[in-house]
């Protein structure tokens, strides 16, 4: 816990600083929702082809999930919300003229979430 996952359009490969977001965000999640910074853990996935409305061309897709453990407040959640939003502001450069679509989403954890780590 947090399980954070990125899915961004492979048309921002080149203008995503994935690692300075992940280590940004991470640190977040630790001021903001009392994790601990060895539990958060990010993976991105590159997405292709974004589509908006009839438009194949002109757009770039970045959407930031992030699972945490049970029992944070809406506050909590909607200011996390608002922080991983302005990270991508930050460190997310569509070329080309592209028009970014950014957004973030919280949820918790199933009860059935369990983990294991070792080798």
């Amino acid at each position: 816990m947090p399980q954070i996952t990125v899915d961004y359009s492979d048309n921002l490969a080149d203008g995503f600083d994935r690692p300075a977001f992940a280590r940004d965000l991470h640190s977040a999640v630790v001021e903001i929702a009392a994790a601990k910074p060895p539990a958060c853990k990010t993976r991105f996935r590159r997405t292709e082809d974004p589509v908006v409305g009839p438009d194949t061309e002109g757009h770039a897709l970045v959407h930031v999930h992030i699972a945490l453990l049970a029992g944070r407040t809406d506050e909590t959640k909607s200011r996390l919300t608002e922080t991983a939003l302005d990270l991508l502001r930050r460190y997310v450069k569509p070329a080309d003229g592209r028009t970014l679509h950014a957004s973030a989403e919280i949820r918790d954890l199933d009860p059935s979430y369990r983990k294991f780590e070792g080798e």
